[in-house]
């Protein structure tokens, strides 16, 4: 019987091997040098002009840190967003090839784990609008109703873009915690789809803006992109994707109504008012202020004044709105180290043995004790009985 690396076309495993060579970050003359060839004989098999032996792949697995189960596992896959990252020309910290490598990793991680449990994620994305000549800020309003329209939105506040954007269009979001500098990153890639990292340890108005931002490159089709809170709006296509976002999360008459509303009877912008629309559009107070002014709802500055008197803080909004702070989900559930959905998935893998305990390891990058307590906390231990409820479809 034919050995797993045997029968697997050359061109695949080459191509998984240069993958997980850049990983960790080596370059093909310190591989070929720890399995004892020339860089030349290296770059063949990486090119599928050679086949690798076992000794060879065993040895390159344990200089990269990989198994050579999960170099060869036929439903692995080989995410490559890192390379879309490091094209974008510009220089990032370390924190920003840290999210890029932790995208690539949960992308990898879920995909594998929908092939295994036969999982087909239904795809709805919208049409492809490349950015035109003209004001970026005009396309941006009309795409961004647009995509509204395409998913039965019409005008009204949006309370969770992230459930739509995952459910709707069927992008992959994922929630973690990241330097407060980072925002959040996207990546489209034809074998993964749209997939975007948002930080947890933002507010949900503001994790709402950058998943309606990121949403704006997935409409123009951006190959990747990182959302930093120091990055100015230099190119148009950054100048769009804000405009997307602020068009997208506040409709301009949905926005003009609720404002018209709000401030009746009022001859100046309160807190009171700043408070109650952000609550509406599930947005940051900022970026309410911001609209107002691009509406001309109220005068330039408005911000700045807030900020230069006393600013809006959070026990005046917890004061506001009382009971109707509903709590943060998507920040409770990024504490984990596996988030929900993805713990769901390996439970029923581990289940199902699809994957041995070790090889889910591997694969979420956690040690197996944290993977013991993900697998109970998701009752798969047969805690909930063999008279549970049973799914039908």
């Amino acid at each position: 019987m034919n050995s797993p690396l045997e029968s697997m076309n050359p061109r695949d495993v080459g191509e998984r091997l240069r993958i997980a060579r850049e990983e960790a970050k080596l370059k093909q003359a310190q591989a070929a040098e720890s399995i004892g060839v020339a860089r030349t004989t290296l770059i063949a098999i990486e090119q599928g002009q050679r086949r690798v032996r076992m000794d060879e792949l065993r040895s390159l697995a344990r200089v990269y840190g990989k198994s050579v189960n999960a170099l060869l596992r036929h439903e692995a896959v080989h995410a490559d967003l890192l390379p879309r990252f490091r094209k974008l020309g510009m220089s990032y910290p370390d924190a920003v090839e840290r999210a890029a490598a932790l995208l690539n990793d949960l992308t990898r991680a879920e995909v594998e784990l929908e092939n295994l449990l036969g999982i087909q994620r239904k795809i709805n994305y919208p049409p492809e609008r490349p950015i035109l000549a003209g004001d970026v800020r005009v396309q941006a309003e009309q795409d961004a109703l647009e995509l509204r329209q395409w998913l039965g939105l019409g005008q009204a506040p949006i309370q969770d873009v992230i459930s739509i954007l995952e459910l709707q269009l069927g992008m992959r979001v994922f929630v973690r915690k990241l330097p407060a500098e980072i925002s959040g990153l996207f990546a489209f890639d034809e074998a993964t789809g749209a997939c975007m990292l948002l930080n947890a340890n933002h507010r949900r108005g503001r994790r709402n803006l950058s998943a309606a931002h990121e949403a704006g490159h997935l409409v123009t089709r951006q190959p990747a992109e990182v959302l930093d809170r120091h990055m100015a709006e230099e190119t148009r296509e950054e100048r769009y994707a804000h405009a997307f976002s602020r068009s997208f999360m506040m409709p301009a008459r949905t926005l003009k109504e609720q404002f018209k509303e709000i401030s009746a009877g009022s001859k100046r912008l309160s807190r009171q008012h700043v408070i109650l629309l952000a609550h509406i559009f599930s947005v940051s107070r900022e970026a309410l202020v911001r609209r107002l002014e691009e509406l001309k709802l109220v005068r330039p500055g408005a911000w700045e004044w807030f900020e230069s008197n006393g600013k809006i803080t959070d026990d005046q909004e917890r004061e506001v709105l009382g009971e109707r702070l509903a709590p943060d989900d998507r920040a409770a559930d990024a504490k984990g180290v596996v988030g929900a959905r993805l713990a769901l998935l390996a439970a029923a893998a581990w289940r199902q043995e699809l994957l041995s305990e070790g090889q889910l390891a591997e694969l979420l990058k956690i040690g197996r004790v944290e993977l013991r307590r993900i697998l109970q906390d998701t009752d798969m231990e047969g805690s909930n009985g063999d008279d549970a409820p049973e799914l039908l479809a």
